[in-house]
């Protein structure tokens, strides 16, 4: 696949889901394909500053060794077995981290938020995650992070204000604060501070960064979006079933509609453009239509869309269901969908010579 000036990688929220995400960076690699810009939200913010904050040949060594560290309290020792009973052990699986958190990543508090002090830490979530930042430090480079080729985006939302914010390696220095404000997630777990302003987990007002992503776009980009909630699905069956598609909702939502409406948008300023074009000479120069000119230019981009599809027996728990087998399971399904994507992609490709912009779900089931 011929590959435009710049190449980004777009990263949801998902908890547990993220080592979807994995396979699909493993599987990139795998062709060929560099990316130039990854952008994370939540659980995205994490393998997204793992993959920027490691040179190309230690990359998915980091990557591989977060996900095997928080999947380690339950390892894969059971056969295989039906949906029913996969389900049931998903469930209890889900339960474990409930109770017991997750290595490396949070811990549950030993004195409930009901009896700590207002307003510390403490009072504000059940669970602490200083795990998560001795792992990311351990993991992370943060001088190649913050000044090698390739940028890293991270969104969270002001917890006062309730307004978005990006960070971004073009702006300012991001270190574990910032990837750790992406994903705090409430009540599960705490606030962070940064430079005097309190973060949660950017997925509360949006589950996607690709909006950053498009607002900064500085030339022809190919974008992979992964999304490990899909918009469509089944109608569901059970309760189970009920909080899934529940979760699938609330964080696809925004995705999708964010994905339409720029497309939308895009198009429309390509039939102002033609019509720019069609103008006389002399009133083509004139002032105004040259700045009318400038506000509908923009330059194409290829959104290729990789879709995480939950399994039957995954229900309203999957996103921290932290298991070492599921994990794997997740794992190879990112690869798959890259996989299958590049066996189809000569429409891609064909886009990306013509210049055309436009997105695509090449592994709709």
């Amino acid at each position: 696949m011929p590959l435009p000036d710049t190449v980004a990688l777009v990263l949801q929220g998902g908890g547990a889901l993220g080592s979807f995400q994995g396979g699909v960076i493993e599987e990139l690699a795998v062709t060929g394909i560099e990316v130039d810009w990854v952008a994370g939200i939540s659980i995205g913010a994490v393998n997204a500053a793992l993959f920027a904050g490691n040179p190309p040949e230690k990359r998915l060594e980091a990557i591989h060794g977060f996900w095997d560290k928080v999947t380690s309290a339950l390892p894969e020792f059971l056969p295989p077995m039906s949906d029913h009973a996969r389900e049931i052990t998903h469930a209890w699986a889900a339960s474990a981290v409930m109770f017991g958190g997750v290595p490396g990543f949070f811990s549950p508090r030993p004195i409930p938020p009901a009896f700590a002090t207002p307003g510390t830490p403490e009072a504000l979530s059940f669970y602490d995650t200083t795990p998560l930042r001795e792992t990311l430090d351990q993991m992370i480079d943060w001088d190649l992070l913050n000044t090698g080729p390739v940028r890293l985006s991270v969104g969270a939302v002001n917890l006062q204000s309730g307004n978005f914010r990006y960070f971004d390696t073009r702006d300012e220095r991001i270190d574990a604060r910032h990837i750790m404000a992406s994903g705090a997630l409430p009540p599960g777990l705490p606030p962070v501070e940064i430079d005097g302003c309190w973060y949660w987990d950017g997925g509360l007002v949006s589950n996607t960064p690709l909006t950053h992503v498009l607002d900064r776009q500085e030339a022809e980009m190919l974008v992979f979006q992964v999304d490990l909630f899909p918009a469509a699905n089944d109608l569901p069956r059970t309760m189970t079933d009920v909080m899934g598609r529940e979760k699938e909702i609330r964080f696809s939502s925004r995705t999708r509609a964010i994905s339409d409406e720029r497309l939308r948008l895009r198009n429309a300023r390509e039939k102002v453009r033609r019509l720019l074009d069609r103008l006389p000479e002399h009133i083509a120069d004139e002032p105004e239509v040259q700045a009318v000119r400038e506000l509908v230019t923009e330059y194409p981009v290829n959104i290729v869309q990789l879709i995480y599809r939950a399994n039957a027996w995954e229900g309203g728990s999957r996103d921290f269901e932290f298991s070492t087998r599921t994990m794997h399971e997740h794992w190879e399904a990112g690869r798959s969908a890259v996989a299958e994507t590049m066996a189809n992609s000569r429409l891609i490709a064909q886009n990306i010579l013509d210049g055309n912009t436009a997105a695509f779900d090449l592994t709709q089931r």
